[in-house]
């Protein structure tokens, strides 16, 4: 079966910051990371690094923070100071609601 991929001991600090600096509660973070099929139990998981959100809900963490997603996932590297950030994510087909 292999081994366990390693956990990202900062993850859950990471995506915190980028919520709290947004100021954004739990509730509604599920909303603005345009997951609303999310449950705000499920952020307060990723936070205290008791579940690991999927590459999908990763990428909107950083399109949210307009930072780049190795910013958020690796912990060799810090979040910027500006959050948002500059960086533009490409529209993804749930982006257009046209």
């Amino acid at each position: 079966m292999g081994h366990p991929r390693p956990k990202q001991e900062f993850l859950g600090q990471k995506l915190l910051q980028i919520r709290n600096v947004l100021d954004i509660s739990q509730d509604r973070m599920p909303e603005r990371l345009g997951r609303p099929d999310l449950h705000p139990g499920r952020i307060s998981e990723y936070e205290q690094n008791k579940r690991e959100p999927s590459l999908s809900v990763l990428l909107a963490y950083a399109k949210l923070a307009g930072v780049h997603l190795e910013d958020i996932v690796n912990d060799n590297v810090n979040l910027p100071a500006k959050i948002p950030g500059d960086v533009c994510h490409p529209l993804t087909p749930q982006d257009d609601h046209s």
